[in-house]
């Protein structure tokens, strides 16, 4: 890489000699930016709704569709943010979301009668064609990418 090339790389806050930092939403991480951001915006409309209609109804389910607006959020939040801390809370958040949705899917599996509702997370994400287990994974290896460039 030559001294132009390095310096056409660094953002605008770099000083001059010093490493680029990596720009988490840049790149591939544009397009977890846009499906977290479109997930955020489901789960949260989805349990805003369910609350209004009867939230009695199926209390378990609709507060973990708020949970996984509120993680879905704040992973967008972060990408977009970029840098160290935020590409750490991004990977400690995608972990915890694939936790959750491993969770939550085997227990809507065995015991269906807990959920009376569904959830983002119910059968692994299979209403949102299973892209609720497939995204935190894609994150993770993605934000690890992040941490040698």
């Amino acid at each position: 890489m030559s001294d132009t090339d390095r310096h056409q790389d660094q953002s605008p806050a770099a000083a001059p000699g010093t490493k680029p930092s990596f720009e988490l939403g840049k790149g591939p991480g544009r397009v977890l930016v846009w499906f977290y951001g479109v997930f955020t915006v489901a789960a949260a409309s989805r349990s805003v709704v369910e609350v209004i209609r009867g939230f009695d109804r199926a209390p378990l389910a609709y507060s973990l569709s708020a949970v996984a607006a509120v993680v879905y959020g704040f992973i967008t939040y972060s990408l977009v943010r970029g840098g160290e801390k935020a590409r750490r809370a991004a990977l400690v958040c995608c972990a915890a979301e694939l936790l959750g949705v491993l969770v939550v899917g085997a227990w809507t599996l065995a015991e269906p009668s807990a959920f009376p509702d569904s959830t983002v997370w119910s059968d692994f994400g299979m209403g949102y064609l299973f892209i609720p287990v497939i995204l935190p994974v894609t994150g993770m290896i993605w934000l690890r990418r992040a941490k040698r460039a």
